[in-house]
């Protein structure tokens, strides 16, 4: 699944999770549950709502606060992540509603944030 760390990615939240089915995607949140197996984690996004991540190997590092996952959504409607990356929360605090909010900016007006186009960089 390497594909998806190289291809274009859309930024989404939970509720955007089931229109990007088989898609890859970006997804922040803070870690609210990790399964003991550390094959699965929770998120939870600005507007307070749940996504799971799944991985195809166990994390070897604790996680906590935010978090950026890089992946695909599955049929299930869960992210299959490829990679994600802790945010120092000692450095900046994250603001996960001004994120939100943003999230929905840039989807409501896409002639402005085009996601996917090659060359746009």
């Amino acid at each position: 699944m390497g594909d998806v760390s190289d291809a274009p990615r859309v930024r989404i939240n939970t509720s955007m999770l089931a229109q990007y089915i088989g898609k890859p995607v970006c997804f922040v949140g803070r870690v609210e549950k990790v399964h003991p197996t550390g094959t699965s984690f929770t998120l939870c996004d600005g507007a307070g709502k749940n996504a799971t991540v799944e991985l195809a190997e166990p994390l070897d590092e604790e996680l906590s606060g935010v978090v950026e996952v890089v992946g695909k959504v599955t049929p299930k409607a869960t992210i299959l992540g490829v990679s994600y990356i802790p945010f120092r929360e000692d450095v900046a605090s994250f603001d996960l509603n001004v994120y939100d909010e943003a999230l929905k900016i840039i989807h409501e007006f896409p002639q402005y944030y085009p996601f996917g186009q090659k060359g746009l960089e």
